[in-house]
């Protein structure tokens, strides 16, 4: 299979689909998803062009998962989550429906069941007010950047 320019996600680079945006760089874009499973459920995709975990290269690799662990710092702390779950589905029988390689970001807690993906919409203004929320986090850069020095962040 070789990539679809069509894919939604394609789309929302283009800016020709609409987006709750978290975050935004010259490698990466993060999002809040349509259909979350969860209160906060945020993707985050490269913009490179690449449909699965085996189909992007190592640097542009690199630079999504670091803003996969900024983001994800920014949602924990947004939404007051004890756990945080990172996925990656590669190919459809892994449960991928879109075909550009990205990253869920779900906050978890104890008792709170995942919704099944990819059912129910989410409203709009709920959307938006998770977006700002992770936003602020980020805006205050107190989201757990890690340090350069190998130690935690605060």
């Amino acid at each position: 299979m070789s990539y679809d320019n069509d894919n939604i996600f394609a789309k929302i680079l283009r800016g020709e689909a609409p987006a709750f945006k978290v975050h935004e760089d010259a490698q990466t874009l993060a999002f809040m998803d349509l259909m979350p499973q969860v209160p906060g459920h945020t993707l985050v995709i490269p913009k490179y062009p690449a449909q699965d975990l085996f189909d992007v290269d190592a640097a542009t690799l690199g630079d999504t998962i670091q803003v996969v662990q900024t983001v994800g710092a920014a949602v924990k702390q947004a939404f007051q989550a004890p756990g945080i779950m990172i996925a990656q589905l590669s190919g459809a029988a892994a449960g991928q429906t879109v075909f550009h390689i990205h990253f869920h970001i779900l906050p978890r807690f104890e008792g709170l069941e995942f919704k099944l993906h990819a059912r129910q919409v989410e409203a709009a203004e709920v959307l938006a007010a998770h977006a700002e929320r992770i936003r602020s986090c980020l805006a205050q850069g107190q989201a757990g950047k890690p340090a350069d020095s190998g130690t935690p962040g605060p």
